[in-house]
């Protein structure tokens, strides 16, 4: 069976990530600028590659300071950091759904990490392109990626949550 490649529709794909402040609220944010492809054999998504590159200049959570905040040295430091990445994914049948293993590097550390992907299924838009849908989710700790800036609480406790919820709609486009 052929190859086929299948590129990431921007307009149509988001990418958030959630996480807990204080322990009491979840704070969501996405990143803005992203870019991914997948590689199956025919349209069978079993034992697909996916690769994926987000820019953390994009990071958006709706607050200017706290943005800048992530985007500094004590988060993600995307001056000298500029992307994360994910490479060498398999998908491989999981149930209903399929598990995503591959190695995602932030701060220039590359852990393996397993995701959920929930595929939605394949359709013709209105100009004859071949689209394929896919709901993504999964966890990770941020302090396995250097992601270590904290405060304590008077209270107890600390100010940011150590999981990070990873959650995408992502809509693939076949190409020629």
């Amino acid at each position: 069976m052929a190859t086929t490649k299948w590129s990431l529709d921007p307009t149509h794909s988001e990418l958030e990530f959630k996480v807990k402040h204080l322990m009491i609220t979840t704070v969501t944010g996405k990143l803005n600028e992203f870019t991914s492809e997948l590689v199956s054999e025919g349209d069978d998504f079993n034992h697909a590659k996916v690769s994926f590159e987000a820019k953390l200049a994009s990071i958006d959570t709706g607050n200017t300071d706290r943005d800048n905040h992530l985007k500094s040295p004590d988060f993600f430091d995307a001056e000298q950091f500029p992307t994360l990445t994910f490479d060498s994914g398999v998908l491989s049948e999981d149930g209903d759904d399929y598990a995503l293993n591959g190695n995602l590097t932030i701060k220039g550390i590359t852990k393996a990490v397993k995701l959920t992907i929930e595929f939605g299924g394949i359709a013709t838009d209105p100009w004859g392109n071949t689209k394929a849908g896919f709901t993504l989710s999964g966890k990770i700790k941020r302090t396995d990626f250097g992601l270590n800036w904290n405060a304590a609480l008077e209270t107890g406790g600390v100010m940011v949550s150590e999981e990070v919820r990873i959650l995408g709609e992502l809509q693939f486009v076949k190409q020629a």
